[in-house]
């Protein structure tokens, strides 16, 4: 195995990684529990685990891939930022440009659905980004980040992952980041796609890919952009909205509303929302965590239908944190936001069984 440190290439102890005939994988570690152990007994965990220290305690991963481990950042998964997934995205690129049949990374859970769609927005490649963790970090009982790890590994290395983009494996499923979502705080099963199911799984030696979706055009976001602050506000039981029109001044450039049911808010905040459509880009997205945006069945004050005429843009399928990030990365690409929101990819076709 080879791993890079602050841009240092040393060979390590764990054995001879590349093997003939083998597929190469690069492995990227952020950081997250599946790097962290305790500082010292009954502490905390804590991120200190290297990729090499990862891989290396996989017996038979090297019979997998050829591993290129990278310690490209260590950070909790809360300090991530889609500047860091521009980084990310561009260190992925140099190791297909060098060969390499697929990306894994691996990172915190809190935010893996994000940059797992960050990830997805920008990737331009064939080769697929899959992305992972554990939700046991390995001082526990069953840690289940070992599993994870070679599972992503297998997916990143099979080519029925091809032309899927950014893909999360956790407990032997892969998910499309599209759709994947954390649902829980500390199951090993927290990863779910509520709307169209998992796409696949693991079992044995071999991937499975039961289910493909289509891929969107990726945006073209330059890795030294400033990347435009988006506020998500959600709304909540009895909220009279008086925070929206505060907003521009806090100097944020767009805004995703987390909007109940089908797309619906209170009658109060309808008139606000329209002034602050008429100075940025309000994008109309459901809390429910499930299905799409409504865009004609309802039609009082309020409605999803009331709120396309006052200006805001439909996100599709798009939960509320992944249109935040579509936003961002739409403003941050130049795209007009209308296009960018046209193809999300959430409604534009069905998920479809490969042909084999």
């Amino acid at each position: 195995m080879t791993v890079h440190t602050a841009g240092v290439v040393t060979p390590t102890d764990l054995g001879a990684y590349a093997i003939d005939g083998l597929p190469q994988v690069a492995y990227f570690a952020l950081g997250g529990t599946i790097a962290s152990v305790p500082p010292a007994p009954g502490e905390p965990a804590q991120p200190g685990l290297s990729a090499a220290q990862i891989a290396g305690s996989i017996d038979g991963l090297d019979q997998v891939a050829q591993i290129d481990g990278v310690d490209l950042m260590k950070v909790s998964s809360a300090r991530l930022t889609l500047e860091h997934v521009l980084q990310l995205r561009d260190a992925a690129a140099a190791a297909v440009d060098d060969g390499a049949t697929g990306v894994v990374v691996s990172q915190g859970t809190d935010s893996l659905e994000e940059t797992a769609y960050a990830l997805d927005v920008v990737w331009d490649r064939a080769e697929p980004v899959v992305l992972t963790g554990a939700m046991r970090n390995p001082s526990l009982l069953s840690p289940d980040g070992a599993a994870n790890l070679m599972a992503a590994v297998r997916t990143a290395a099979s080519p029925q992952a091809r032309d899927q983009g950014a893909l999360v494996v956790l407990n032997d499923e892969v998910h499309a980041a599209r759709y994947v979502r954390k649902t829980h705080t500390s199951s090993v099963a927290t990863f779910q796609s509520p709307a169209v199911g998992r796409l696949g799984w693991v079992v044995e030696d071999r991937v499975e890919v039961a289910l493909r979706v289509p891929r969107t055009p990726p945006l073209t976001v330059p890795a030294d952009v400033t990347i435009p602050p988006v506020a998500l506000v959600t709304m909540a039981l009895g909220d009279d909205g008086r925070l929206l029109s505060g907003l521009p001044d806090l100097g944020y450039e767009g805004v995703v509303l987390a909007a109940m049911g089908g797309g619906h808010v209170a009658v109060e905040w309808v008139e606000p929302l329209r002034a602050l459509a008429a100075r940025m880009p309000v994008v109309l997205a459901s809390r429910s965590g499930a299905g799409e945006v409504l865009s004609a069945t309802y039609g009082y004050p309020g409605s999803e239908v009331a709120l396309l005429r006052a200006g805001l843009l439909r996100a599709g399928g798009l939960d509320p944190l992944k249109a935040r990030i579509r936003l961002q990365l739409a403003l941050a690409a130049g795209v007009p936001v209308t296009e960018a929101f046209a193809t999300t990819g959430t409604s534009s076709g069905p998920v479809t069984t490969p042909t084999r």
